[in-house]
């Protein structure tokens, strides 16, 4: 595996390292050892599937408040996506600052999310679907959000929304003490 730093502090695409032979490949999506090594979450208590039919769906941006903040691997197991990882944490480098990616089936690249960020993505795709290992259990009362669209970011996506959750579309424009 390679971990390829993002601009946003402590994010990492992560990049499988194939052993190819005449039947395929075959290669470590996941390493302790190596998440250890750079000082990630290892623990991942949650596994999570998203489905997503139409083309220019977006999910996002989510995270979970403080004592429920969570890391998460993303990866697209079926299709592409723009994935986006925002630094909500006040004390990061890298704070208010975003990054996007291209994950797909095809390049088999991973995310990896530290506590403290939002995370959303919009499928490139019809009939995408993203994998998450996700650190902490699911608590609806941390559930929170930031708008896909707010200007204090200016996230930039790469097609227009085609479908997007009441809730994603209702969220508050950014305001420090939420986050």
């Amino acid at each position: 595996m390679r971990f390829v730093s993002s601009t946003v502090a402590g994010a990492y695409l992560i990049e499988i390292d194939p052993a190819r032979d005449e039947r395929g490949f075959f290669a470590r999506t996941f390493c302790a050892d190596e998440f250890t090594k750079r000082g990630l979450e290892t623990d991942f208590v949650q596994h999570s599937t998203s489905y997503n039919v139409q083309r220019g769906t977006l999910r996002g941006m989510h995270f979970q408040r403080e004592p429920h903040q969570e890391a998460k691997v993303v990866r697209c197991l079926q299709g592409a996506i723009w994935d986006v990882v925002l630094d909500l944490r006040p004390s990061s480098p890298t704070y208010r600052a975003w990054q996007g990616f291209e994950l797909s089936s095809s390049n088999r690249r991973q995310l990896y999310i530290p506590k403290g960020c939002a995370h959303g993505f919009q499928t490139l795709t019809a009939d995408a679907e993203v994998g998450y290992l996700i650190s902490t259990r699911y608590a609806p009362e941390a559930a929170a959000g930031v708008r896909f669209d707010d200007p204090a970011f200016g996230i930039l996506w790469p097609l227009p929304v085609a479908a997007m959750s009441p809730k994603d579309g209702a969220w508050p424009l950014f305001e420090p003490a939420r986050a």
